[in-house]
């Protein structure tokens, strides 16, 4: 099958499978078929890991002698997967992969001259032997999110906050870096259910995860600790980065009028700052990062405070 770059206005090939096993049965007839017998011994080689980045770079070497690329990129919008191995070049072969109506997504491999249509065909039948391991890895991926991440937010959980909190202090210990805490509470959260619903108090929670989002670095990790309650851990941030970054995100929150149905919900929340100090650990931290968040409610809501030492 041709891809898109060779071919003008052509889709992706989409690439449906059937059972390998039915496959094994064919190869044992007719011997000469060697491309599904490679086909098989790849998918043998890839049921060794479920690392999804390790099984497309394992595959990028398995084919390479058959099909040479300069690169081989596979993305799964669904999972947010997206691995690219290698130097993408102008000529690309490109693949939807499904299996048991199941997408898995795209595998893209390139070039700097164009591939052959015998090259296409073989690609297609070394496929066979990607599907099945892929689709485990993806499912493990699967799972490994689900027992880190808040359903409603797609933001890390309670779970996965303790133990990165955990580690981040013991790195600031070690190498003597700065490390800070802002804890979020949403303002008035229950009136807000009590007034316009449960589901309005989900749309205002997802908006206010999306907002923390927009403002944050790269490197800063956010949690949804519970309720209505969101953490960020600042690795190398000191006091007054955590500082600027809560009150950019508060005045953010603010300014955000959350749409539901046919009402604008006006939006507050309450931030509490802790710093890192010698003699800290992580239930410390939090303790304090807790604290600062009680003296901001106490203090009318929607303003910042900083931790004093517990």
């Amino acid at each position: 099958m041709p891809s898109s770059q060779q071919k003008q206005n052509a889709k992706e090939p989409i690439y449906e499978l059937g059972n390998l096993a039915l496959m094994s049965n064919f190869i044992e007839k007719k011997s000469e078929h060697k491309e599904l017998n490679k086909a098989l011994q790849i998918a043998n080689v890839l049921q060794t890991t479920l690392d999804i980045s390790k099984l497309i770079e394992v595959y990028s070497q398995e084919i390479k002698s058959l099909v040479p690329h300069d690169s081989i990129t596979f993305e799964n919008r669904v999972q947010k997967i997206d691995i690219t191995l290698g130097t993408p070049a102008k000529h690309s072969c490109s693949y939807q992969l499904v299996v048991a109506a199941q997408s898995l997504g795209q595998l893209s491999i390139t070039r700097k001259t164009k591939f052959t249509a015998k090259e296409t065909m073989l690609m297609e039948y070394l496929l066979c032997g990607l599907v099945y391991p892929l689709r485990n890895a993806i499912s493990y991926h699967s799972a490994l999110l689900a027992a880190v991440k808040d359903p409603l937010t797609g933001v890390n959980n309670r779970s996965a906050m303790n133990s990165t909190l955990i580690r981040e202090t013991e790195l600031a210990r070690r190498h003597e870096a700065p490390l800070s805490l802002i804890e979020l509470d949403i303002d008035l959260f229950k009136n807000i259910n009590d007034t316009h619903g449960h589901a309005a108090g989900d749309a205002v929670i997802i908006a206010v995860a999306n907002v923390i989002s927009s403002c944050i670095r790269g490197g800063d990790i956010l949690f949804r600790s519970g309720g209505e309650e969101f953490v960020l851990v600042l690795s190398n941030t000191d006091r007054k980065g955590a500082l600027l970054l809560a009150e950019r995100i508060r005045n953010s929150i603010m300014e955000n009028k959350v749409e539901h149905g046919k009402h604008k919900l006006n939006v507050s929340a309450s931030l509490g700052v802790s710093t890192f100090e010698k003699g800290d650990d992580s239930e410390s931290l939090f303790e304090k990062a807790d604290s600062a968040l009680y003296s901001a409610k106490s203090s009318g809501r929607n303003c910042v405070k900083f931790s004093e030492t517990l």
